[in-house]
């Protein structure tokens, strides 16, 4: 097999490849690397070496973004068409080093990334949303839906799940919380995390629940892989998409389902995003303690308007939203972006309001520059998480 450079500086590659490529295959590592099989003696052992890794990272993988993609540090990486790449690493976007191309080499790449996916991406379905290898999350839309050309957005799992002592060691949140997110977990409150895009959520679920005792069995429901979590008995289930002829879609709701009778100690839906809401409030009715999900919010407040939205894509009036709300979560714990960085805002409790209405009252908040301000709502969270009430974190 043989590496041919053709004009241009394009790579030809061997025959075997192309027939593989022809009989609807694709290019396998083995392949790929076989490609430059016999060029040691131009380009010595460690160019053949530095060319394999090049050619596999274009023809298998995310090509010039592998690096940012092999970054521990890199939660998102973004291609805005041919005006650059942007990655987050932890503390807000900035530009990245890194050479995409023109509009035309971005829109070849998502497509390709796309097709790793194993996801259709073309003009007649111009976005598209899929898993890639190692459970990078990938979204990509084409023109002319996107204005000025193709976009790719990836979003990279934690491959080490941070322990709640470390979160608090970087900040997340204060050392005198710590002991009120361990009793959040082992006294089996159900919770939800709220938040923004970006803020840490998932991050903060996965290390809470890393404190789960070792003998309980976790059933995690997403629609897409992302939970990182350090602990012996976890059972994922993962939504799929229709195929291009829309069929064989799985979603959240039919996973929730299935999930209960899997004998969960603790069930898990990744990310609450709509009728699944119901299957979820029914479950934490029905004595399965220590529930928990994430859900998207701007406050810690605006969390019981959400399952309210949620709960109408399920077809569920306000009154049964709220009724089931107050009986199956008990804690909301609220994480936002300050300057940058991810923080636990505020540690809340569901209360009966006015008109039965839920309400979520703060216990502990964080304050302007970072301090603990006691809410009207702590002393009901000590009482549920057996702490003192008496004594402040």
């Amino acid at each position: 097999m043989r590496r041919r450079v053709a004009p241009e500086g394009l790579v030809s590659v061997s025959p075997t490849v192309w027939a593989q490529i022809r009989q609807g295959r694709s290019p396998t590592p083995i392949l790929v690397a076989q490609v430059l099989d016999g060029e040691a003696v131009v380009l010595g052992e460690a160019g053949v070496l530095r060319a394999r890794t090049e050619l596999a990272a274009l023809v298998l993988g995310a090509g010039p973004l592998e690096p940012l993609l092999a970054d521990p540090q890199v939660t998102d990486v973004l291609v805005n068409a041919g005006s650059g790449v942007w990655v987050d690493r932890g503390d807000g976007l900035s530009r990245a080093d890194c050479e995409v191309g023109d509009e035309p080499a971005v829109r070849r790449l998502a497509v390709r990334l796309a097709g790793i996916a194993g996801r259709r991406l073309d003009d007649t379905s111009p976005y598209v949303d899929g898993l890639l290898p190692g459970g990078v999350r990938l979204h990509a839309i084409l023109p002319p839906i996107a204005v000025e050309g193709s976009h790719i957005s990836l979003r990279v799992p934690r491959r080490v799940a941070p322990s709640l002592v470390e979160l608090s060691r970087w900040g997340t949140f204060s050392t005198g919380w710590l002991r009120v997110l361990e009793a959040l977990v082992s006294r089996r409150s159900s919770f939800v995390v709220s938040g923004g895009t970006g803020s840490g959520k998932t991050t903060l679920l996965g290390a809470l629940l890393g404190e789960v005792d070792a003998g309980e069995r976790l059933v995690i429901v997403e629609d897409v892989r992302e939970l990182a979590i350090n602990h012996p008995h976890v059972v994922r289930l993962q939504s799929r998409p229709a195929n291009v002829e829309g069929r064989g879609e799985i979603g959240l709701t039919s996973l929730v389902r299935q999930s209960l009778r899997m004998r969960p100690d603790r069930l898990v839906v990744g990310e609450v995003r709509g009728a699944e809401v119901r299957e979820m409030l029914a479950a934490l009715n029905t004595g399965h303690e220590g529930g928990c999900g994430t859900v998207h919010a701007n406050t810690a407040a605006d969390v019981v308007a959400r399952f309210e939205a949620l709960g109408a894509l399920a077809d569920l009036a306000p009154a049964a939203v709220h009724a089931q709300l107050l009986s199956a979560v008990q804690v909301v714990v609220h994480v936002r972006r300050s300057s940058g960085r991810r923080v636990v805002d505020t540690v809340a409790v569901l209360a009966r309001g006015a008109e039965g209405r839920p309400q979520v009252e703060s216990a502990l908040g964080r304050g302007a520059a970072g301090e603990t301000v006691i809410g009207p709502g702590w002393p009901a969270l000590a009482l549920l998480l057996n702490l003192d009430p008496g004594v402040f974190p």
